[in-house]
């Protein structure tokens, strides 16, 4: 009678943890509406002007701060004849010069390409690999203009190629 009782008490038990497993694993959560003021959000950031005005400041702010790298880097060319005020004073100044160039410089290319890639997406209501294209044979083109043609048509397809290389490392860590 005793092998009955435990055989009873091992289905039970197994039955009782196998019950509290099922639940666990099959519960489905219910679906959440978004707030208005989520709506709101989303509607403000799908906007292009906006976006690109964000894209276009956090492009400055990094700018400011590979400027701020690259112009410590810099080494005096007559830095033996230099004291160390003189060596300091030229190193703060060329890392107000290269912030200001690159965060110049990283703002227009985050403006452009952002803008572009929103523009692009809208218009073909499609979010894929084409936009990114697009988008960055616009700013490489943009961007090099000045130097000529040959330049533009440079520009476009290295920072085309570039943004792609970034998106698809950046769909890996997704």
């Amino acid at each position: 009678m005793s092998n009955a009782s435990s055989d009873s008490e091992k289905a039970s038990s197994s039955s009782t943890k196998e019950e509290t497993a099922k639940p666990s694993q099959s519960q489905i959560e219910p679906i959440r509406l978004p707030t208005i003021e989520e709506m709101r959000g989303q509607d403000i950031w799908n906007n292009c002007a906006v976006r690109s005005v964000v894209s276009g400041i956090m492009g400055g702010g990094l700018g400011i701060f590979m400027g701020l790298f690259l112009g410590a880097l810099d080494n005096p060319i007559m830095q033996e004849e230099m004291t160390g005020k003189q060596q300091f004073i030229y190193t703060a100044k060329q890392m107000g010069r290269r912030s200001i160039n690159s965060a110049k410089a990283f703002a227009v290319m985050g403006l452009v390409f952002s803008a572009a890639e929103c523009v692009i997406e809208k218009a073909r209501a499609k979010h894929d690999t084409t936009n990114t294209v697009v988008a960055g044979c616009v700013t490489g083109g943009a961007i090099s203009a000045r130097g000529g043609p040959k330049a533009a048509c440079a520009g476009c397809a290295g920072f085309a190629a570039f943004s792609v290389l970034i998106e698809k490392v950046l769909e890996r860590y997704e």
